[in-house]
């Protein structure tokens, strides 16, 4: 099934796919021009820079991030009714992305769906993605890195400088490296 497939849909399908296939360095370069406008845009116009956005990314509310921003190709990537990003958000959208209502980012957040092949032979040719879920009512702390794969349940904290490499439940309070939940948040 896999020979019938282009490179975007084994992409998205999280098998192994050529990224240096045409089609997907097209649309890479696209999303980095959206990016360098959004980047670039004029401060005092925030509605404006975000919509430069809207060519992207899937907004279902209102949105608002800071500059910097980055994306491997922005359309796999969609935001829940108001979040906020401070600067240099980093999402490698190889495969989806959910992000759900009332987020919050701090800076330096990077959010990587990407992975590479251990063996150095396959990993010259070939790479993959495994899509990454964050509910509703989640905080994210400066320098927060979430991997493939990773599935961030509703109203958790996540703590500066944590590295999520597994799946965190819902309502809890999880920090370092690896990230672990130290604490259970009760609900309101």
């Amino acid at each position: 099934m896999t020979n019938t497939m282009t490179e975007l849909e084994k992409m998205l399908a999280g098998l192994p796919y050529v990224a240096s296939d045409p089609e997907l360095a097209k649309a890479r370069t696209h999303a980095k021009v959206i990016c360098h406008q959004f980047n670039l845009a004029d401060p005092t116009t925030p509605h404006e820079r975000v919509k430069i956005l809207g060519e992207l990314l899937k907004f279902r509310g209102k949105a608002y991030l800071e500059p910097m921003f980055y994306c491997d190709f922005g359309r796999n990537i969609e935001l829940g009714d108001n979040f906020y990003a401070n600067h240099n958000l980093t999402i490698l959208d190889v495969c989806k992305v959910t992000i759900g209502s009332n987020v919050m980012f701090g800076p330096h957040v990077m959010i990587s769906t990407a992975t590479h092949p251990i063996d150095p032979i396959e990993r010259r040719s070939t790479e993959s993605g495994k899509p990454i879920t964050i509910g509703n009512d989640v905080w994210l702390g400066g320098n927060v890195s979430v991997l493939p794969g990773v599935n961030i349940g509703d109203n958790c904290v996540i703590g500066a400088g944590s590295v999520v490499t597994k799946n965190i439940p819902a309502n809890s309070v999880a920090v370092g490296n690896p990230c672990k939940v130290t604490k259970n948040i009760e609900a309101k």
